[in-house]
């Protein structure tokens, strides 16, 4: 397989990009973000002022109300074209993903055809909601309909796992319904959000319509935006924390919010499922994209005798110890590095407790080395037994990198109890052969999003994610159900007889 060659070495100093126009961090302090197989500086990126915040409020302010009155179909017109132009640029996004993030370029590809698929989901989203409904005579004389009109300006933060596909599950749908947006990107890899805002800035939409702030840790300019009364919600892929943080926000300033949080996710194996399939499903639920996707999951539930546990059991170490790590843009690396040297550290602290909690450590990912790239924040798989699932943080809080835990409920009803003990409910998979089992899975797990024989229950961008408990808090889930999000609903009731 071929290395695909890097899209650029370094990309330079990063700006803002507010009105239609790049601009300088008013702060004129920057931030540096690494190549995460490498640990070289690939780009810097400012942080945005008080006044810059302003100033995107602003302009994200006046591009509402003339976008908002471009005529429907117009406006359709652009939300394709985007699509289009995403589906352009989706290799060279791809790339640039591998460099910022550390995912595999399979991985960084399949992205970005999430990208096009949310975009062009958001075009499709119009054709609905926009009909509105009518009831004639429904008093004598009166006839009453309801219509649906574009809420506002939105603030749009994405996180550093998956920057541009949080990016499409908000933003297009936000363009769609005739709504205007300021973007927050994660700071762990702001190269790849400045490229997918090259690609909007494309399209040609009115200066405004999408605004990019960089912005420092201190959370207080989330307060500035949401406290604005020009902003009328915020849309979050993040953590549960965090989300907690904007729900209060959004409650105390009345505003509008689809915040998705944390996971603690489970795959379940059957006693008849098989062997091949399952443990293929474990290693992309558990590994892929280097153990870093919201809905990968770290426990797995394996039911059955000794016998078929150890079948499993082996069957699955056997097979993550020959996944070949690497430089992600080499297309034959099946798990590239995780995206930030803290995220690595982390995941390492989580498999030191483990061992100090009495799980036994089977498969060691630290002793991980990838030649050439020694400085790179490889982890190779690591997987424990003996876990019970009252073991904190092991059992019970999200790793976020490539880790699995095995425990041995003693039926389906016990592991399904497990899942729903968990605070978080955001998915849970079962390999199976019963469609009898997948029904009770289906019907009595406590998640927003069920996986049947799948490793990853990534569902397809005209549905919502859906998530429950802590892992959610607002109105509307993402994706196609944000229109719940940025529209509003107007009863008109008539009289003319």
């Amino acid at each position: 397989m071929a290395v695909v060659p890097e899209v650029a070495k370094h990309y330079g100093r990063l700006k803002n990009y507010i009105n239609g126009e790049w601009v300088d961090a008013g702060t004129g302090e920057y931030f540096e973000t690494t190549n995460p197989a490498t640990d070289e500086v690939i780009a810097e990126a400012g942080f945005a002022s008080r006044s810059d915040v302003e100033n995107a409020i602003a302009a994200a302010y006046a591009a509402f109300k003339k976008w908002k009155d471009v005529p429907f179909r117009d406006r359709a017109k652009k939300v394709f074209t985007l699509r289009e132009k995403c589906a352009e640029k989706s290799e060279w996004m791809s790339r640039i993903l591998v460099q910022d993030h550390g995912c595999t370029i399979d991985e960084g590809r399949g992205t970005c055809a999430r990208i096009v698929e949310n975009v062009e989901a958001a075009g499709g989203s119009m054709f609905g909601p926009y009909r509105g409904e009518h009831v004639d005579q429904l008093a004598t004389g009166i006839d009453c309909y309801q219509i649906r009109e574009a809420a506002g300006v939105f603030l749009i933060i994405t996180p550093g796992n998956i920057p541009t596909h949080a990016w499409s599950s908000f933003v297009p749908y936000a363009l769609a319904c005739g709504c205007t947006v300021i973007v927050k990107p994660s700071r762990q890899d702001p190269v790849a959000a400045d490229s997918l805002m090259k690609v909007a800035a494309e399209v040609g939409l009115p200066p405004g319509a999408i605004n990019l702030l960089h912005m420092g840790p201190d959370r207080e300019l989330n307060k500035v935006i949401l406290s604005d009364p020009r902003i009328k919600g915020v849309g979050l892929i993040g953590s549960t924390r965090v989300s907690k943080e904007l729900f209060e926000l959004c409650g105390h300033y009345g505003k509008r919010s689809s915040l998705n949080g944390n996971g603690k996710n489970w795959i379940v194996v059957t006693t008849d499922a098989p062997v091949d399939k399952a443990v293929n499903y474990l290693l992309r639920g558990c590994f892929g994209m280097s153990g870093q996707r919201c809905l990968g999951s770290d426990n797995v539930a394996i039911l059955g005798d000794d016998r078929r546990y150890n079948e499993i059991r082996e069957s699955f170490i056997a097979a993550s110890k020959i996944m070949k790590l690497g430089y992600g843009l080499d297309e034959s690396v099946e798990l590239g590095p995780l995206t930030t040297r803290q995220g690595k550290e982390k995941v390492e602290q989580f498999i030191e407790s483990g061992v100090r909690l009495g799980a036994k450590l089977l498969l060691d990912g630290r002793t991980a080395r990838v030649e050439g790239y020694e400085k790179g924040y490889f982890l190779g798989p690591s997987i424990f037994e003996n876990v019970t699932p009252d073991m904190d943080p092991l059992a019970k809080e999200e790793a976020f990198g490539p880790l699995a835990n095995l425990l041995r409920p003693r039926d389906l009803e016990e592991a399904i109890s497990w899942i729903n003990a968990g605070p978080y409910g955001h998915s849970a998979c079962i390999v199976t052969e019963s469609g009898k089992a997948a029904r009770k899975f289906i019907r009595e797990c406590e998640v927003g999003n069920v996986g049947v024989n799948a490793g990853i229950p990534q569902p397809y961008s005209f549905f919502g994610l859906g998530s429950k408990k802590d892992s959610f808090f607002g109105m509307s889930k993402s994706r196609m159900d944000s229109v719940k999000l940025f529209l509003d609903e107007k009863t008109v009731t008539l009289r003319w007889v």
